[in-house]
């Protein structure tokens, strides 16, 4: 498929990696949000009360995950 030269152009490329960018602010927060959900439902579900923390680091590490791979996407 043949690529316009509206797409090819570098302001639209630019724009497309801002796009890319800043759905890292959405998706680090949501990440760690809902990992302390679902530890705080296991907690409530077992009757314990460090399952939260668990979630808390699962959300934290699956949104740097997601950003490490954004950017070594970019890097090629």
């Amino acid at each position: 498929m043949a690529q316009t030269p509206e797409e090819d152009s570098p302001k639209r490329g630019f724009l497309l990696q801002i796009a890319k960018y800043s759905q890292l602010a959405f998706v680090l927060p949501a990440a760690t949000a809902i990992g302390w959900l679902v530890g705080a439902g296991l907690d409530r579900w077992l009757h314990t009360t460090w399952l939260y923390l668990v979630g808390l680091i699962l959300g934290i590490v699956a949104g740097f995950v997601d950003l490490i791979r954004t950017v070594m996407a970019d890097s090629k």
